[in-house]
This record gives structure tokens, C-alpha cells and sequence, in this order.
């Protein structure tokens, strides 16, 4: 326990495998491999990766197109389990100068180049590593200040943040929920009047947030409930929206975005189910107060740390009825965005495939760490309070919060990382279920100044004759003494 709670039991180590396809020659094609890894692994900016970069014989063409076969299905379907970046490398008569461009949904970086120089490993392999190098950065920042605060250690020490990059990071921390394996969503529309009264909200799902949500599937599941209310008035914590003559629009001011929310009477629930809920709320003003707009921005939308999106919808001209998945489609987009925020995706690389690689990352190492400082709580605590009986339930989570943490661990270190959050997130499961334990924590919270209080009335009636029997007793003892002594000297 207390060597998973000091990061001695785990080397957090992060190999990621490249796997380069090449129209060029394979002679080629391999030492712009073997150029691109000894770049990568000599990049102190990317000191907590372990880059492996291979190359492979099958045509970029046809690789290509095979992969693109399977960009709209989930791709974890299809993932060559050893492989986390493709590269793809051909030569097109239409460039002048080498570029790439990433795939949103598979995990693909495209290079371009003319024929001729550009073709040349000792050209191609620094701008190769370069645009490899802009992929993991921002994780790079994101894991290297999870670790620099525990005992943990990497394979090579990562350097230190930028004050900037640490300001990005804890504004991401404050935004994001913390990491749970349900996830609960709300969608809510309120109006101010009686239109428009429903909405298409399955349809503007299925076309936005049910892809997206199935793209986070492998760290966390979610559940989703819609509801509608009418005429809901403003919270009255706030002074309402106010109408500006020059620009003919209804403004809220930043002050009020705060408590907008009119929690007394608008059904929002805090939480359902055993993961938090995160709530999204469409507001469709009524017709003598539109346009509304955030004062200043001209926004339509904002985010609540660790609550959830809100967002606008002014309808040009008639209120209508019935919102179709058409109107809903941009509000539905702000929706999905604020999710991503809120479930602390990362703001790059552009490719939606790598960025939740870089979360599952991400969460597979913070939930390491918070479940091996669970495991050194749980130690200080039976050292502190060694008389504190240990119940068997709570030996068994011990002994399964270490063999997950190992295989976390190994996952890790092999690459496996849906595999590595898969036993964290066991592993702090059953950490929190040993530490929490009812009869132990009952224990915890009876200190022994509890234990006087109780038992000192029933002490109190019984110590009293007892002292007086002891002291005669000892009165006694001492007068036959003294009787002794007085025998002794009359006889000498």
C-alpha cells in the first residue's frame, strides 16, 4: 500500500506507437521512420513519451482508403491495437510545398509533398516530427502537472510549465467535471411564452451529440432526458434584461449570467443516477424581449463551470410552434462543444480521435494517482489508529485496488491505455469502497474522548467505594507497620 501511495510501485511510462505508411520506396520510407523516432524521442518538450515509429509496407493509397471506409464508425472497432498515429506520405503534383492535414474521426496525420527535395528523408522527417510534436503538447502540459504534484516518476522528467500553459490548465480544471464512469445529460427548453411548445430534440441528437457521446464510450457512458417548459420567467436574482436604443436589443449583463438559472422554479434536476448530471438549457425568449443578447460580446451562449451550457435562441420573425432539428442543428453544435469542455477534452490537436486519446490518457493517470492516495490514506489512518478493527471486506478491496493498479500499470506501460483506465477506474473504485468503509468509519469517528464520556458514568459508582476500601486498606497497612517498628525498638 504505502508503496503505490510514495509512486514507487509504477513508472508512468507512455510509448506511443507511429505506424508510417509511404508511396516512395520502402529504403526510404524506413529511414524516414527511423529519422522521425530518433527526433521525437530526442524532443525534451515530449520527454513523457516513448515514441516507436515503424514503417509499413502496404501502400498509402490503398491504407488511405481503407481507413476511410471506417471514418464514420466507431473506430475502436477497427484500431490496430499497437498503433495510436498513422502517418500517411504521398506525393502530389499539386503542392509546392510539404503539408498535412489530420482526420477528425481516425487517428490519421496525412502528408503531402512535391516531387523532388522535399521528398528527402532529411527534409521530410523534421517537419514530420514537428506536426507530431503539435499533436501531443497540450497533453504533454496536462499529465506533466499531474504528476509533478505526487511522488510519481516518468521515464524521463518533463520540463517545466509555462506560467501561461499552467493558467490554461487550471482554467480547464475549474470548467471540467470531475472524472466519473456515468455521465447523466439534460437537455431542457424553456420559453417565456406560450411557442414555441415543442421541439424535434431526438432528431438534433441523433445528427449531434449521439455521435459524439459514442465517441467517449470508451471512458465513460451516459445516459440523456430531455423536457420542456413553458412560460418560465427570469431567476429574480438577477435585474433582467435590459433594452439598448442603439443596437435594438435585449441584453443581459455579464453579472447576471451567474444566476441567470432560475433554480426556484425551473425543473432542473441537481443530479440523477450515480454520476453527476450535466444540464443544457435552450432559452427561447418571448417576441417582446428579442432579440436577447450577452451585453458587450453579443453572445448567445455561455458556459457554467461544472453545471453545464446555456444558450439562446432568438427565432427570426414568427414564433413557431414546433422547432424542427434544422433550427436545432447550431444550438446543438454550442451543445456539443460545451460538453467536450465540460468533460475536459483537450482543445487540440484538431482530430476528434486523437484528442479522446489523449483524455483516455489523461484520465488513466489521474485516476492512478487518486486511487494510490486513497491506498495512503487508508495506511496512515491503521497506523494512526492501530487499535481499529479491520473488517475482511475491506482487506479483499485492498488486495483488488493493488492487482487493478498493477494491471492499470502495465497497461500503461504497454500502451494499452483503454485497457490501464479500464483497471484504474476499478482499482479506485475499490479504494473508495475500502476507505469508506461503514463499520471503520464508525470507528474513525468515536475517538477516545467519546469513549470517557461514555463509559466514566459507569466508572464513577463503582471507583468510589473502591478507592475508600483502598484507603482503608492502606491506613491499615500502614498502622500495623508503624505497630512493627514500635515492637522492634522496645525490644533492642
Amino acid at each position: 500500500m504505502s508503496s503505490w501511495a510514495e509512486g514507487q510501485a509504477c513508472k508512468l511510462d507512455y510509448p506511443i506507437y507511429v505506424r508510417l505508411f509511404s508511396d516512395d520506396d520502402r529504403e526510404q520510407a524506413t529511414k524516414v521512420a527511423a529519422e522521425v523516432q530518433n527526433l521525437l524521442r530526442a524532443d525534451n518538450d515530449l520527454s513523457l513519451y516513448n515514441f516507436y515509429v515503424t514503417q509499413d509496407d502496404s501502400n498509402a493509397t490503398i491504407a488511405m482508403d481503407a481507413l476511410h471506409s471506417v471514418q464514420h464508425t466507431s473506430y475502436e472497432t477497427v484500431e490496430h491495437r499497437e498503433h495510436h498515429l498513422t502517418v500517411s506520405i504521398k506525393e502530389d503534383l499539386n503542392v509546392k510545398a510539404t503539408e498535412a492535414s489530420l482526420w477528425s474521426w481516425v487517428p490519421l496525420l496525412e502528408v503531402r509533398h512535391s516531387p523532388g527535395k522535399s521528398a528527402d528523408p532529411a527534409t521530410l522527417a523534421p517537419f514530420i516530427s514537428q506536426e507530431i510534436r503539435k499533436i501531443f503538447r497540450e497533453e504533454q502540459g496536462t499529465i506533466s502537472s499531474m504528476v509533478d504534484e505526487t511522488a510519481f516518476t516518468t521515464h524521463r522528467p518533463a520540463g517545466q510549465l509555462s506560467p501561461e500553459a499552467r493558467a490554461t490548465l487550471d482554467g480547464k480544471k475549474t470548467r471540467a467535471f470531475k472524472y466519473a464512469s456515468d455521465y447523466h445529460l439534460t437537455f431542457s427548453m424553456f420559453t417565456s411564452s406560450a411557442t414555441p411548445s415543442s421541439w424535434d430534440i431526438e432528431g438534433a441528437l441523433e445528427n449531434t451529440i449521439n455521435p459524439l457521446i459514442a465517441r467517449f464510450s470508451s471512458i465513460s457512458k451516459f445516459t440523456v432526458d430531455t423536457q420542456v417548459q413553458l412560460y418560465a420567467s427570469f431567476s429574480p436574482s438577477i435585474a433582467g434584461p435590459l433594452y439598448d436604443e442603439s443596437t435594438r436589443e435585449w441584453q443581459l449583463q455579464r453579472s447576471d449570467l451567474s444566476g441567470f438559472i432560475n433554480a426556484a422554479e425551473w425543473p432542473l434536476s441537481p443530479g440523477i443516477g450515480a454520476g453527476p448530471t450535466i444540464n443544457f438549457v435552450l432559452f427561447v425568449p418571448s417576441k417582446d424581449q428579442s432579440p436577447l443578447v450577452i451585453a458587450e460580446t453579443g453572445g448567445n451562449s455561455w458556459l457554467i463551470p461544472q453545471w453545464g451550457g446555456v444558450q439562446i435562441l432568438n427565432p427570426s420573425g414568427k414564433q413557431p410552434e414546433r422547432l424542427s432539428a434544422s433550427d436545432l442543428e447550431p444550438v446543438m453544435l454550442t451543445f456539443a462543444d460545451q460538453l467536450s469542455s465540460l468533460l475536459g477534452l483537450p482543445s487540440s490537436p484538431p482530430s476528434l480521435a486523437l484528442r479522446i486519446s489523449s483524455l483516455t490518457r489523461e484520465r488513466a493517470t489521474s485516476i492512478i494517482i487518486s486511487a494510490s492516495s486513497t491506498l495512503g490514506a487508508l495506511a496512515r489512518l491503521t497506523l494512526k489508529l492501530k487499535s481499529i478493527a479491520i473488517p475482511e471486506s475491506v482487506a479483499k478491496s485492498v488486495d483488488q485496488t493493488i492487482h487493478h493498479l498493477d494491471q492499470a500499470c502495465r497497461g500503461l506501460q504497454s500502451g494499452q491505455y483503454h485497457e490501464a483506465l479500464e483497471n484504474a477506474r476499478t482499482a479506485e473504485e475499490e479504494a473508495e469502497q475500502a476507505f469508506f468503509e461503514p463499520s471503520m468509519v464508525g470507528q474513525v469517528y468515536f475517538p477516545d474522548e467519546h469513549k470517557v464520556a461514555v463509559y466514566v458514568p459507569l466508572l464513577g459508582p463503582m471507583a468510589v467505594p473502591l478507592i475508600m476500601a483502598l484507603a482503608k486498606e492502606l491506613r491499615e497497612f500502614i498502622k500495623k507497620l508503624r505497630e512493627k517498628r514500635s515492637g522492634k525498638a522496645k525490644d533492642e
